[in-house]
């Protein structure tokens, strides 16, 4: 240690001096403090360091409250500072008025017209010996001859009615009116028997004119048509039971296409739709008519088949091909909400309501089936209410918190949220204690 000069140790005894004077009053104004936390119990300490720490704790986490509830949150809703709600990205829309139209998309099949679908039977026994139409998908004409047929019991009527006939004109001149009667009747009897059994009037015609009855009846197309099934063969001997061929006029055709239960709503009979054929260069499209919504719900699809009409000119459209189906349905001007502005728990709905100066707050709402991208109002908000589109989740949360916060000191008597110790049950709550002031140090400088 090197010496110091004689000079120095009065100024090096005076600086001890202060030091010592300092730490006496340090000392003893320790030891008053430690009187008054005596004295003034867990209130007093309280009052003294846990509301600056709290205070110092809540400064250096941003968005916590100390108070219980969420970043400043308030009877009203929930508080979010402008820089935050950047940070989150929230954004709003306006409640308004729209014209609800929406467009019904789905997929259709096209089908046969059931209503023009006919089967052939013969109504007499027989062999048919020829055929004019002999492969399925054949187009075929009204009037157009499908196949002949030998009946013996064809041919013994149609002697039945030449003898008929010629007793007719025998009988004819008798003076007895009961036996011109009685010829006259038996002609009739044996025309009506040919006509039953699809004889034509020209066949019948020419059977009076030549006198001779024909060996094989002709049966012809009762419309313009597509054969959809075929079961008749030369040499084959058939009867009434028998389905000879099946035949289907395409001349209108039906498009089957399934919606959704609550799209059932806006689809009426008579209402039109638009047939769209993706599968050609250029996009066409038809116009028909919806004329049946079938009573039932497809069990595993949960939809609802519909089916439209329309005209089939020169049967170019085919049966069992793939279109696409457009429903447009005018809902009306409503009250309407984004899509994105609805919260759903499962049992209710909600919506965040942006209020002045940073607040938030959710409200319960009702609404209806929604429309394209939004939902129809019924009830819980207003005209031109300001509602959340986006982040509205993490102000949920913000709230949900809240409530937690409040449940929580509701549910343990004694405990308070606010950053003290707890109190016994019963106590009356104090009033928070003064911030403390920070000293001002201007007046010893």
């Amino acid at each position: 240690m090197t010496d110091k000069p004689i000079e120095q140790q009065p100024r090096r005894l005076g600086t001890l001096a202060a030091v010592a004077a300092v730490s006496l009053v340090i000392g003893a104004g320790g030891a008053w403090l430690a009187l008054r936390a005596i004295a003034g119990g867990p209130a007093a300490g309280a009052a003294t360091g846990a509301p600056a720490a709290s205070t110092e704790m809540a400064a250096d986490m941003p968005g916590m409250d100390m108070g219980g509830g969420a970043a400043g949150a308030t009877e009203k809703g929930v508080y979010i500072e402008p820089a935050r709600q950047q940070l989150i990205g929230v954004r709003t829309a306006t409640v308004t008025r729209r014209q609800l139209d929406t467009t019904i998309r789905t997929v259709g099949t096209l089908a046969y017209d059931e209503t023009r679908v006919t089967e052939i039977h013969p109504k007499i026994m027989g062999w048919v010996e020829q055929v004019f139409v002999d492969y399925v998908g054949k187009r075929v004409s009204r009037g157009q001859p499908l196949f002949t047929i030998y009946s013996p019991e064809l041919v013994s009527t149609q002697k039945e009615y030449l003898l008929a006939i010629k007793a007719q004109q025998q009988l004819g001149q008798s003076r007895f009116a009961e036996t011109r009667a009685s010829a006259e009747s038996l002609v009739g009897a044996a025309r009506e028997r040919l006509t039953l059994w699809d004889i034509s009037e020209a066949q019948i015609q020419e059977l009076e004119r030549t006198g001779q009855p024909r060996r094989t009846l002709t049966l012809y197309s009762p419309f313009n048509g597509v054969v959809l099934e075929r079961n008749t063969f030369a040499g084959q001997y058939i009867s009434p039971e028998t389905s000879t061929f099946k035949i289907a006029d395409l001349s209108t055709i039906w498009v089957l296409g399934q919606i959704f239960e609550y799209e059932t709503r806006l689809v009426k009979l008579g209402q039109d739709a638009e047939i769209q054929f993706p599968y050609e260069q250029a996009t066409r499209s038809l116009r028909g008519k919806i004329t049946f919504i079938y009573p039932e719900v497809d069990p595993q699809t949960r939809r609802v088949k519909v089916r439209i009409e329309f005209r089939n000119p020169g049967f170019e459209f085919k049966p069992e091909s793939y279109v696409t189906v457009l429903i447009r349905a005018a809902g009306g001007e409503q009250l309407a909400l984004p899509k994105e502005a609805v919260i759903d728990n499962g049992a209710k709905r909600y919506a965040i309501v942006a209020l002045p100066n940073g607040y938030f707050e959710p409200r319960e709402i009702e609404v209806g089936q929604p429309v394209d991208d939004f939902f129809p109002l019924v009830s819980g908000l207003a005209e031109g209410d300001p509602v959340v589109t986006s982040a509205q989740f993490l102000i949920d949360s913000e709230t949900n918190l809240q409530a937690a916060m409040q449940a929580m000191s509701l549910s343990m008597p004694g405990m308070d949220m606010s950053g003290g110790k707890s109190k016994p049950a019963g106590a009356k709550p104090s009033a928070p204690p003064p911030a403390p002031k920070t000293p001002d140090h201007s007046q010893h400088k």
